[in-house]
């Protein structure tokens, strides 16, 4: 599978090998990253991928990306989703930023990217949730077009519901 191109940023898809350096936190020969990357929700990440390759061999298109700057190839974050279609046609996503790539809006554009691959495997809607003090976060969800759908004492979970042609419809509670 090729990297997803935005404007500023190369969404790469993980391959094992990649995701374990990423889940120890160690770079590997010829990899750039950010000096402050990966934090523990990439490792996180990177761990939860290890375990579907282990279960159904290469998750793609449903698996873990690393977010990389298109001008020098530095990784700076991690995006992805957490496992194929459900029953419904829904995929959750998850995503997180070195702390040096924060407030420029990446993460709203790699979820962009994200959404646009689900759009062309036809996925009915986009899930993601964040915690309450999270505002970043849920600034980017509303930004790509989520919406607040439900709440607990934890998390705040929000979606997109999309028409059988990937274009956005109505939001629907998990």
């Amino acid at each position: 599978m090729n990297d997803l191109l935005t404007e500023r940023l190369a969404i790469h898809p993980l391959t094992a090998e990649e995701a374990e350096l990423v889940a120890a936190g160690r770079p590997g020969p010829g990899t750039n990253w950010a000096p402050d990357y990966p934090a523990e929700g990439e490792r996180t990440g990177a761990r939860m991928f290890l375990r579907a390759c282990a279960a159904v061999g290469d998750p793609h298109p449903f698996g873990g990306y690393e977010i990389r700057l298109r001008a020098d190839g530095r990784a700076i974050g991690g995006i992805g989703f957490h496992g194929a279609p459900d029953e419904d046609g829904a995929v959750a996503i998850g995503y997180g930023l070195a702390e040096s790539a924060r407030g420029r809006g990446y993460a709203r554009e790699a979820v962009h990217a994200l959404l646009g691959l689900a759009r062309s495997h036809g996925v009915t809607a986009l899930l993601g949730d964040t915690t309450h003090d999270n505002l970043p976060s849920q600034r980017v969800m509303l930004a790509v077009g989520m919406e607040l759908v439900d709440e607990d004492e934890e998390l705040k979970y929000y979606r997109l519901a999309l028409g059988a042609a990937g274009e956005p419809g109505r939001p629907r509670h998990p």
